[in-house]
């Protein structure tokens, strides 16, 4: 995770620091809209995951949270 905010942060180094919060909050709002792409084009197939396969829940709620604390980091990011 650690890398990932590195890599974000050379990323932002490429903006002047006033523009810093609009991209933030774009990248976070494209990520949104890629995430939700994805879950209804492959919905049925997560509902099987998780109904055939009961180990997944776990694992499913880490990528959550590892999702969540990226985008705490987006929103919080000045």
């Amino acid at each position: 995770m650690d890398q990932i905010f590195s890599i974000y942060n050379q990323f932002l180094s490429y903006f002047p620091s006033n523009l810093h919060g609009i991209v933030s909050l774009a990248l976070a709002v494209l990520l949104v809209i890629g995430i939700v792409k994805v879950i209804k084009r492959e919905f049925i197939y997560l509902i099987l995951l998780i109904v055939l396969l009961p180990a997944s829940v776990p694992i499913l709620k880490n990528i959550w949270d590892s999702l969540v604390n990226i985008f705490k980091f987006l929103l919080t990011k000045r």
